[in-house]
């Protein structure tokens, strides 16, 4: 090992005597060489020096870690997020927007003024509309209506800040979650994790400030995008967790590795990097420094915070967790121990919203009612337990998914499904937040009295962005970052912030 740091030493050594002969030489191989050298990199040196200018104007210092603590643009309400999203999206009308009117229209034939103009993923023709298959029931002091599909959330009731007027322009999984996640239905954009990251860094140093955990058995449709940093430098990427063996692949030393010969390495290297840096002043040389001294600050402090093992019994009882099982309510619980040591932003995922009626895994009585059954617990414990520390106040919470549901059963192909199931919905759908900097036991915006149409208080998706941005201390028209000749923001140029929500 003493012989690999040797080497690595020598190399900067040996990259200074080549850099030096090049820059030397006026004619022959050192002429061509700086010619093609310079007819290449002004392009590139241009983008660098306005990515270092989009960091200072964000208040970042470019030449310092990355990830160091920052300051928001003005006084936040929250320090951390965590994100909760049922990808496949959950039917509002199943769960929180009570419509007893539907029970009128139950198996009769949709008004033809319902679908004019409308376009869905799968209904076709004339579908039949589709009551609540759950029972509804107001809960806490604030009256929230809450189904029997949720009974533990229907104990944290005067929590919650319900909207139920969202609406979003994507009716196809993917690119909803993109839009939801990235402010755009397109790949390329930085994650609204990334976002918070790039404006406020972490607090702690050994941990990454985006932490992914999925579970479900499958990733969002839209993959691992809708954590990733798009253009924004790649050390503002989400970091996905597992909850089975090592919680982030190859994060323990290889055999036969002592640990002080492994810092020695990354020290080698990152003086490789640092001189780089210094010539090309590329803030992805200041992200690759970063994410080798992270990797070795993670070899201890992940498998810490992962380890659920030392929680007291009645915590474990609460989530419902089996500390050897992975488990969105194991999830829930790890969002917890992650905020709690300074994580900027935890994304928990949960696939399997997806209720079209096709199977009875996926129909909105069974397959919706299973869903509820193996997440319900996990965030009514995560809202209590974060109440209970005192994180709350400083913790906002937001739950849902890409879209809402139809009051319509869906009718694939024009022919009834075996089982109850609702087609993907652009124009109205509920999620909700806790914590924060919101008002509790609050329910912002109505829908039309059979759940169709968000027809007041209406609330975007880019409307949701901004709210959270600016619960974070952040103006959504200010955190820019310059790429491709323009600066670019999370919402894109829409979004206001939903003040009605605000405490």
């Amino acid at each position: 090992m003493d012989k690999l740091i040797n080497e690595l030493q020598q190399a900067i050594l040996q990259r200074d005597t080549r850099r030096h002969f090049l820059q030397t030489c006026s004619t022959g191989l050192g002429a061509m060489a700086l010619g093609t050298l310079f007819s290449g990199c002004e392009s590139l040196l241009g983008r660098t020096d306005k990515a270092a200018a989009s960091l200072a104007g964000a208040g970042i210092d470019p030449t310092a870690s990355p990830t160091d603590p920052r300051l928001s643009q003005f006084t936040p309400k929250a320090k951390q997020i965590i994100y909760i999203h049922m990808a496949g999206s959950p039917s509002q009308l199943e769960l929180f927007d009570y419509k007893p009117e539907l029970i009128k229209y139950n198996g009769k034939d949709c008004p033809q003024e319902l679908l004019t103009g409308k376009k869905f993923a799968f209904i076709r023709g004339v579908p039949k509309m589709l009551a609540s298959t759950a029972t509804f029931s107001q809960h806490g002091q604030s009256g929230a209506w809450i189904s029997d599909y949720m009974p533990h959330l229907q104990t944290v009731a005067d929590e919650l800040t319900f909207i139920k007027s969202m609406h979003t322009d994507q009716f196809n999984h993917a690119p909803a979650q993109l839009l939801m996640h990235t402010g755009s239905p397109r790949l390329g954009r930085p994650s609204i994790g990334s976002w918070v990251t790039y404006g406020l860094g972490t607090e702690n140093a050994n941990l990454p400030g985006f932490i992914v955990l999925a579970s479900g058995g499958k990733q969002p449709d839209a993959g691992k995008s809708v954590w990733g940093s798009g253009f924004l430098p790649t050390v503002y990427q989400g970091v996905q967790c597992r909850t089975d063996g090592d919680p982030v692949l190859y994060v323990s030393d290889p055999a036969g590795m002592p640990r002080d010969i492994r810092k020695q390495t990354i020290e080698a290297i990152n003086q490789i990097n640092e001189q780089a840096y210094q010539e090309a002043k590329d803030p992805e040389i200041l992200t690759r420094m970063s994410q080798y001294e992270m990797a070795f600050k993670m070899q201890t402090s992940v498998p810490d915070a992962m380890d659920i093992a030392g929680e007291p019994e009645y915590i474990l009882n609460a989530y419902g967790v089996d500390p050897k099982v992975g488990s969105f309510a194991r999830n829930c619980l790890l969002a917890r121990r992650l905020v709690e040591r300074g994580v900027r932003f935890v994304q928990l995922f949960d696939w399997g919203w997806d209720t079209h009626g096709t199977s009875k895994d996926s129909s909105v009585d069974f397959g919706l009612q299973e869903k509820c059954r193996q997440t319900d617990q996990g965030v009514a414990a995560l809202i209590n337990d974060l109440k209970q520390r005192g994180l709350l106040d400083e913790t906002l919470v937001v739950w849902g998914g890409e879209f809402g549901r139809t009051p319509m059963q869906e009718n694939r192909d024009g022919q009834v499904q075996g089982f109850h199931g609702r087609d993907h919905h652009l124009d109205a759908f509920t999620v909700f937040m806790a914590g924060g900097g919101v008002k509790r036991g609050l329910s912002y915006g109505e829908t039309d009295p059979i759940g169709y149409y968000a027809v007041k208080d209406k609330v975007h998706v880019h409307d949701l962005q901004a709210t959270m941005l600016h619960l974070m201390g952040f103006d959504h028209t200010k955190l820019t970052y310059h790429f491709q000749g323009r600066p670019f923001r999370l919402t894109d140029v829409a979004g206001k912030v939903v003040k009605g929500v605000l405490a």
